[in-house]
């Protein structure tokens, strides 16, 4: 496939890189000058479990470079980003092209649509993990999958398509219905551990400390994923409970990326977690005191870094 990737962080060039090497046309786009001043000259440096190599065979370019018009346009920015993102790359965004959102939080069908017809949108989780370790060279260790669907959930030739592709180059995906449900559990799975840690200044396993810190994980738990069960999603509270359980004791000096934000002085993702979360509560007559109070002190923390 033709693929064009906006957001080329971590995630997006771990993606891009893989893609690239089981022979898709693929190109990155980003504003991070250095990031694409290295990746121009020396490929993308790929750390994975099948080796450390680099990869020549993608373009990278910043929003105003790209002219080829992709098949697929996948979308890794961060949530606050996204209208920004694809108003720079409008210019690819041509009859056919389909777009494919994995990233955090909620809101951003609403933001793509703004830009392309509803039937044109995927969306889609991913539970792979990818650091960036310096301009132009990505890690990511460990096993992870991808689940998508159309966004409006009807089945299209496209999604099997895109699946095959990322299964093809590795990122085990598979086609899956209950993709609304997994966004909404990895939506309480990050307003839990991503803002107590933010607001806390602890990694994720110093929320094990004291059990203030895991009961805390769970009412936002069962809070958010009360909006869901409202809104008729089939959710799994006792799964994600257990997943933020394993988090905590697996994810030794773990710091989240809204904690890394706070201490970066950027912006977070909290108003597409703990904010979204908040927002749809309210329209479907619910209150989420606990995840509430995490987003006001969040936003505190996050007007004081950026101030």
């Amino acid at each position: 496939m033709k693929i064009t990737i906006v957001g080329a962080g971590a995630m997006g060039s771990f993606f891009g890189g893989l893609l690239a090497e089981s022979g898709n046309d693929v190109t990155l786009v980003d504003v991070n000058d250095a990031h694409i001043d290295v990746i121009s000259a020396d490929g993308l440096r790929l750390e994975t479990d099948s080796g450390d190599r680099q990869v020549r065979s993608l373009r990278v370019c910043r929003p105003e470079g790209a002219t080829d018009l992709p098949q697929l346009l996948v979308v890794f920015t961060k949530t606050l980003h996204t209208g920004a993102a694809l108003s720079g790359v409008q210019h690819l965004i041509g009859p056919d092209v389909h777009v494919l959102s994995l990233q955090n939080g909620l809101g951003n069908v609403e933001k793509i649509a703004e830009f392309v017809s509803p039937e044109r949108i995927l969306i889609g989780v991913t539970t792979w993990p990818a650091d960036m370790v310096a301009p132009g060279h990505v890690h990511s260790h460990g096993k992870g999958v991808v689940r998508l669907m159309a966004a409006d959930g009807v089945s299209r030739p496209i999604v099997s398509q895109v699946s095959e592709t990322l299964s093809g180059a590795g990122l085990a995906c598979t086609s899956d219905s209950t993709v609304w449900a997994a966004i909404w559990e990895k939506v309480a799975f990050n307003a839990a551990l991503n803002s107590i840690c933010a607001v806390s200044g602890c990694t994720v396993d110093q929320l094990g400390l004291v059990s203030d810190g895991k009961r805390l994980a769970d009412e936002v738990i069962l809070e958010v994923l009360s909006v869901a069960q409202r809104l008729g999603i089939d959710v799994d509270v006792a799964k994600c409970k257990a997943s933020v359980a394993g988090a905590i004791a697996q994810h030794k000096g773990h710091k989240p990326s809204m904690l890394q934000d706070v201490l970066a002085g950027r912006r977070t993702e909290i108003e597409a977690i703990n904010g979204a979360a908040v927002a749809a509560a309210g329209r479907v007559n619910l209150k989420l005191p606990t995840t509430e109070t995490l987003l006001s002190l969040v936003r505190l923390a996050e007007a004081r870094a950026v101030a």
